[in-house]
């Protein structure tokens, strides 16, 4: 029999076989050994092939989570060199219109396969003649490709094609490795980079089922995870939950935080908690992959970003960042990239030597009669009031002075609207100007989004 042909993944098989019966991955109380993971690649590998052709250039839809089934598929469909499209239930619920983009060759449906061996649901589409000028040049390359989408909080989700050989390459000399719990998403670099980054080191990877303060704690003490990825958002409910007084989480040794500004408040609050641990700000967009990133301190917001693959540069207070690893583009959205290559980010910057602070995305800036609101800014003080858990700030339209600061506000237990709004006013206008104090305060009883790139509404 001829041996199997694993690509550009075959660097990650011959780790896989060194680490024979060491534990890959927990996940709904069960393990995976390494030996066991490259089996089922091998396996899946030749099932691609012999029973669905897939190879270079194949488009293929995987839908489903992080799970023993869905983890062997996607990397026997790197192996073949196929252009995977991952997709959670709920990205794949908003985004089948933009599958047309894409006309895939087979959807592989695992959202309901526990088993590693389990059997996938095969979909086959009827792609057409001419493909996008993108996939051509995976094609041409004869390379893997990965596409995922944006989230769309600020219009629609945009098709983000990449070469998948090119985010491989930083795995090929891994960091030493610690036990990880992949908090973030299947459908979004950062939780293909954990996965990946866990893989090239050997270590093992535990994936929550939920992602609630109680469960992820549980999970720390259960597994003894010493790395946790997480949003600043998950992390200020871990301290409104006290979950971390229920369970044991002295195993963890870095935390590691990013996709949105972190309140100095959330950050305070953590390094008192966890005097011990290192917290460190991460840097990455769905367009270039995640950069190296060193947190001038644990308790420190700014950050040094770059690294090998990378160059970094600030124009009109905006962060442009040109790497190796970046997409080679859009599906449906024109070029974000300067005519030297570097894309720009979006997001605003203050600079300090090597060192960045990033204030937000400059589509999320307030312009109040002309001067400048960043929510980050305004959300960071009113989060030191005590009584309120949450709160996202946003701008809305006004006659007078094209827009007003306005904020939705959590409180704990009862309170009364009107003694808290005049507290958070009094409050704000104590530590910011005048034109940064929010004219609007509500209270939504709902809550908000699970992620805070998604909370602010369309307005």
């Amino acid at each position: 029999m001829m041996a199997t042909d694993f690509g550009d993944i075959s660097f990650l098989i011959d780790k896989f076989r060194e680490r024979g019966g060491d534990r890959a991955f927990a996940w709904h109380g069960q393990y995976l050994t390494y030996v066991e993971l490259a089996d089922q690649i091998q396996h899946d590998v030749e099932w691609l092939v012999n029973e669905l052709d897939v190879g270079v250039g194949s488009r293929v839809v995987l839908l489903g989570d992080f799970s023993f089934r869905s983890i062997p598929l996607l990397l026997a469909l790197i192996a073949r060199g196929a252009i995977t499209i991952p997709l959670t239930e709920t990205t794949y619920t908003n985004v089948r219109d933009l599958l047309t983009e894409i006309e895939p060759h087979l959807v592989l449906d695992v959202r309901h396969a526990t088993g590693i061996s389990s059997a996938p649901l095969v979909e086959r589409g009827y792609p057409q003649a001419e493909i996008h000028r993108l996939f051509e040049i995976l094609s041409q390359r004869a390379v893997p490709g990965l596409v995922l989408f944006t989230s769309g909080s600020s219009g629609k989700p945009k098709g983000v094609v990449h070469d998948f050989s090119r985010l491989l390459t930083k795995f090929h000399n891994p960091r030493p490795g610690l036990i990880t719990l992949n908090f973030l998403l299947f459908d979004h670099w950062g939780g293909l980079n954990t996965l990946l980054g866990c893989l090239a080191s050997g270590t093992l990877v535990v994936f929550p089922e939920t992602r609630t303060p109680h469960e992820i704690s549980q999970l720390i003490e259960q597994h003894r995870i010493e790395l946790l990825p997480a949003t600043p958002t998950f992390l200020n409910m871990l301290l409104i939950s006290r979950a971390y007084e229920q369970y044991d989480l002295s195993s963890l040794k870095l935390i590691t935080y990013g996709a949105e500004p972190m309140p100095e408040t959330t950050l305070v609050s953590l390094k008192s908690i966890f005097p011990d641990l290192e917290l460190r700000q991460t840097y990455g967009m769905i367009e270039l992959g995640v950069m190296r990133a060193k947190s001038r301190s644990s308790d420190s917001l700014w950050v040094k970003l770059g690294g090998e693959g990378y160059q970094t540069r600030v124009v009109d207070g905006i962060l442009q960042i040109k790497a190796e690893s970046a997409m080679l583009g859009y599906l449906n959205a024109p070029s974000p990239f300067t005519d030297d290559g570097y894309l720009i980010t979006g997001d605003s910057v203050e600079q300090d030597g090597e060192y960045f602070r990033i204030l937000g995305r400059k589509s999320d800036l307030i312009n109040v009669g002309g001067q400048k609101v960043y929510p980050s800014e305004v959300e960071t003080v009113i989060l030191e009031i005590p009584e309120v858990i949450d709160a996202v700030v946003y701008g809305e339209s006004h006659v007078l002075t094209g827009k007003i600061v306005c904020a939705d506000i959590i409180i704990s237990g009862e309170f009364d609207e009107a003694a808290i709004r005049q507290k958070v006013k009094r409050h704000c206008n104590s530590k910011l100007q005048p034109f940064m104090v929010p004219v609007r305060i509500s209270f939504p009883k709902d809550g908000f989004y699970t992620s805070r790139l998604k909370k602010r509404r369309d307005r």
